[in-house]
């Protein structure tokens, strides 16, 4: 088992020995093998590596979108691993917020429909401090009855990011979230997540390939090959540049 890197206190995501393979015999490819790594709350780490070494499968099997073959993941305590598909939905729903990078807003729905489907998913009513927190901490005020197709690809992810916080989840997993966007929008889009967590409190993971996406964040963990590779706190984008090069990332 491999030891914790950088493991912080507190811990409101826990990862423990995780594996997972796909494929069976000679073909098997294991794209985590014995990943162990915990995250703080209200701190935003980037998760990096080259194409292969398990970064998405592991925000997956993080999220609960996946399965690992053995292993644990915790998220604010609870172990999600044996969890049931109607309790692990329900987990996602109230607990969890994720960002894609395709946005994956409903076409039909305005953009205040679209941040309040969780809530309504979930059987729960915003709470009218903190939806003007968000929404305002996002410039959306006078974009919410538009639809997506009215709406830049920048606010397209800002209101995909709202729809993430607006439940207050535990952490919100972001998903090369700038890789649709302008360098411009992806800079508006990174600098919120940043902010949601100085001044929100959030928790936020992220996968990115970009060492300027990840010079936002708290601290980076690298893998390669399934495995934890290292980490870095306080990253700026040429100290995460030069990490992949002496690694070969």
């Amino acid at each position: 088992m491999q030891p914790p890197v950088l493991a912080p206190p507190r811990a409101v995501l826990e990862a423990t020995d995780l594996v997972k393979t796909y494929g069976s015999g000679d073909t098997a490819v294991r794209a985590l093998d014995g990943v162990t790594a915990a995250f703080a709350a209200g701190e935003f780490t980037a998760i990096m590596g080259p194409s292969g070494s398990g970064k998405s499968t592991l925000m997956h099997c993080l999220a609960g979108l996946d399965t690992p073959a053995s292993g644990s993941v915790r998220i604010g305590g609870t172990e999600i691993s044996g969890l049931g598909d109607r309790a692990l939905t329900l987990l996602r729903r109230r607990r969890v917020g994720f960002v894609f990078q395709s946005f994956n807003l409903l076409p039909t729905l305005t953009a205040e429909q679209n941040i309040r489907l969780p809530l309504e998913l979930a059987g729960l009513k915003p709470d009218p401090a903190w939806w003007e927190t968000v929404t305002g901490s996002l410039g959306l005020a006078d974009r919410l009855r538009h639809r997506p197709s009215q709406l830049s690809g920048g606010q397209q992810q800002r209101v995909a990011c709202a729809r993430a916080l607006i439940t207050r989840p535990d952490v919100v997993f972001a998903d090369e979230p700038t890789g649709n966007l302008d360098s411009r929008s992806g800079a508006e889009v990174l600098g919120f997540l940043r902010t949601s967590v100085r001044e929100l409190g959030q928790t936020v993971v992220m996968v990115t390939h970009d060492p300027v996406a990840a010079g936002y964040a708290d601290r980076v963990l690298f893998l390669a090959d399934g495995r934890v590779s290292g980490g870095m706190r306080a990253p700026s984008p040429q100290s995460v540049l030069d990490y992949l090069s002496r690694n070969g990332g």
